[in-house]
């Protein structure tokens, strides 16, 4: 559980940076995006609400609402680079959070 918190941030921020120029991939490759960030966001949400971080929970819990796969936003292509650039900016403060917590931690003992 503790390597899932840091791998599917990792992995969510270079789909979405292979997904920024777009047109280089099929159409298929946007669902499945739209999937693993919607999950993504969901899991780190569910961990953060378990941490009693608030500010966290609901800042993933908006992340997985935009990617919902089963409800989707029809978006303009411009609005999603900005949108997935974003994402991209969360999930990187996210892991950077996580990280400067842990060493914290480590310290205090």
């Amino acid at each position: 559980m503790k390597k899932l918190k840091i791998i599917l941030p990792i992995a969510s921020i270079i789909m979405l940076l292979l997904a920024i120029p777009k047109g280089l991939f099929p159409y298929g490759y946007y669902n499945l995006l739209r999937l693993v960030i919607c999950g993504t966001g969901v899991f780190l949400a569910v961990i953060s609400y378990k941490a009693e971080n608030t500010a966290w929970a609901w800042t993933m819990g908006i992340v997985a609402f935009i990617f919902n796969p089963i409800f989707p936003m029809h978006l303009g292509k411009e609005i999603w680079v900005v949108i997935d650039i974003a994402i991209v900016i969360i999930f990187s403060v996210y892991l950077f959070t996580i990280k400067s917590r842990k060493k914290n931690n480590d310290n205090e003992k």
